[in-house]
């Protein structure tokens, strides 16, 4: 099974690099000729890469369908039940000294689950478990791993599908149709990853002398644990944070958001069920700080798993730069942040299009996204007679309300400090004579931590909307000169640092000019569609400059951060000469030492000569 990208590759790899004729779908290689051959060891396994993967299908969720009833049934199941989270260990369930609650964003009044941190000595344990884990799972088959992953993506995919979406829909304020996208994402993951290895597995050495020696590559596992750090706002990502690693021989720490913590349980206990050996993953909630400065000072430190905002990953690599003298390995630190994504405007763009789509990126989840829109830029020519007074209309009647209603287009914020760190944003914009307010603008948080989506005029690049992640529902715009479109290219491309840009034109012309102005400063980048509309294989998606490490989450690459791989050669025809033929020693030694022989054997008889009398 594999993509039709993943196949575009392994079929280059098959022009250029010999195989072996022998294979058979999951079994091992066997070679037929030299020590390894002869005593049955099976070091690398390779795989029939014929059955295509596919994305998996969205529902629809009409009035009376079957996943309507299941999910209104998986809803009040979640807000009429309080769950219970413990910390898991090995295997073991722990609770730590104070007990917090999840709640809602946009219903601050109904819990939906408890928890506790883990404090210290519990997460010291939780590593120390790992690494004793990682040892025994690194040596377990890849097609074993591979089914384990298979059958996680038919649970989630059917029986845990429901229970998922809805606590992603309750606890962390998605509308049905963006938790839906979530969950399908994760199947996704779960059903990729696996192509993704067998491809990679398939990988040999160049083996152009088969009678004198074998060259072959396993993949190993990272020694030590890796600890992952996911985020709230993306149920499938934080899946793929953690089972990415394990699945490529790692152990990991799962530190799963605060404020995703129902729906990432249920990720844990359904993979499992699909068969992941305990302590291979260990559920781990722990306040961030405290977790990130334990697992950072400890010598057995493989990775970090990260998605989240730029800031928060900086931290990290200081913490990893401070102790890098007392560690067993050189760290692999994977992360991904938002950045500042923008949807830039030719003057040959659809109106329509862009305004639609710029409405959707900026404003679904209430631009809590890592690839939520945050600019918008338009030229003179087309702002005020065709994207304007749709731009405003359609954003001033979007409905914000309780995530479960179908008619809600986004609902609150997700915590207290996001709400917290918008209002200030509000309050520099209203404040500042370079911005002005042109719909939006309002919040509250008497029942939930809502925001009303803003539409920002900005009128100077310099300013901090243009520049800083905002990670909520505001977009700002900069209308620019039509005159100056090269200018503002290149300032945007200075200025925006993402994960995704998107621009907006039927000028080919342009189009080409767009992709080198903006080669750089996004991971992707997106002709007349949105920034929010990557699928895991077809835009497999990573950061630009310092906005992250640019991995390409959803592609064979990702896999390979995870992977320490071992070459192993076996000679068939082992060296015996110490010398090269053009500097004449060797047959000169084997000459001398062939007379020396003669004369070792004559000289007794020699000296009898020398000792006979002279007559």
């Amino acid at each position: 099974m594999m993509s039709r990208v993943a196949h575009g590759i392994v079929s280059n790899m098959r022009s250029i690099l010999p195989r072996l004729e022998a294979s058979t779908k999951g079994g091992f290689l066997n070679f037929s000729s030299g020590l390894i051959g002869r005593k049955g060891a099976q070091l690398t396994e390779h795989f029939e890469l014929d059955e295509p993967v596919a994305n998996e299908e969205l529902l629809q969720y009409t009035p009376g369908s079957p996943e309507r009833k299941e999910l209104e049934s998986a809803l009040l199941g979640v807000l009429n039940r309080v769950k219970h989270i413990p910390i898991v260990i090995n295997g073991q369930e722990f609770s730590g000294d104070h007990e917090l609650q999840q709640v809602p964003p946009f219903d601050l009044c109904q819990p939906i689950a408890r928890y506790s941190h883990a404090h210290r000595v519990l997460i010291q344990s939780a590593i120390e478990k790992s690494v004793e884990a990682q040892e025994a799972w690194d040596k377990t088959k890849l097609s074993d791993r591979i089914k384990i992953w298979e059958r996680a993506a038919e649970l989630i995919s059917e029986q845990y599908r429901y229970k998922i979406i809805a606590a992603t829909m309750i606890g962390q304020g998605k509308t049905l149709r963006q938790a839906e996208m979530d969950v399908a994402e994760l199947v996704d993951f779960m059903r990729f990853t696996p192509a993704f290895l067998r491809d990679l597995a398939n990988y040999e050495p160049v083996n152009d002398c088969p009678d004198s020696c074998k060259n072959t590559m396993r993949l190993r596992g990272l020694t030590g644990f890796v600890a992952a750090i996911s985020p709230f706002n993306y149920t499938g990502i934080a899946a793929n944070l953690v089972y990415t690693p394990a699945l490529m021989g790692n152990a990991v720490l799962w530190k799963p958001s605060d404020s995703a913590i129902l729906s990432n349980w249920y990720v844990f206990k359904a993979m499992l069920e699909a068969g992941v050996p305990e302590g291979v993953v260990n559920f781990v909630p722990a306040e961030e700080k405290n977790f990130a400065n334990v697992v950072t000072q400890h010598p057995k430190l493989a990775g970090i798993s990260f998605t989240g905002t730029s800031s928060v990953l900086k931290v990290l690599w200081q913490l990893v730069a401070q102790n890098i003298n007392q560690y067993e390995n050189y760290p692999r630190l994977i992360g991904e942040g938002g950045g500042k994504n923008f949807h830039f405007v030719h003057p040959s763009a659809e109106p329509e299009t862009a305004v639609a789509c710029t409405i959707r990126a900026a404003f679904e989840y209430a631009g809590q996204k890592c690839s939520s829109c945050s600019m918008l830029y338009v030229p003179e020519s087309l702002w005020e007679e065709k994207i304007k007074e749709p731009l405003l209309q359609i954003t001033s009647s979007l409905y914000v309300g309780q995530a479960t209603y179908c008619d809600c287009f986004c609902s609150a914020v997700i915590n207290r400090r996001a709400y917290d760190r918008i209002f200030m944003w509000l309050k520099y914009i209203s404040q500042c004579p370079n911005c002005h307010i042109l719909t939006g603008g309002k919040c509250d948080k008497k029942r939930g931590y809502f925001v009303d989506p803003t539409v920002v005029q900005v009128m100077d690049l310099d300013n901090l909307i243009c520049k800083e992640e905002l990670l909520g529902p505001i977009l700002g715009v900069y209308v620019y000169p039509d005159h100056k479109l090269e200018e503002t290219m290149s300032k945007v491309a200075e200025i925006n640092h993402g994960l995704i840009g998107s621009v907006f034109a039927q000028d080919t012309n342009f189009i080409r000019e767009a992709f080198e102005a903006f080669r750089f400063n996004v991971g992707n980048l997106n002709v007349n569609d949105k920034s929010t509309c990557s699928r895991v294989g077809q835009q497999p998606f990573g950061a630009g400059h310092v906005t992250g490490t640019s991995d390409k989450l959803g592609s064979p690459h990702s896999l390979l951060r995870w992977t320490s791989p071992q070459v192993i050669k076996e000679s068939y025809k082992p060296h015996v000469n110490v010398y090269y033929p053009y500097m004449q020693v060797s047959e000169q030694w084997k000459s001398n030492s062939s007379k020396k022989d003669d004369i070792v054997h004559k000289e007794p008889s020699a000296l009898e000569e020398e000792d006979k009398p002279v007559s």
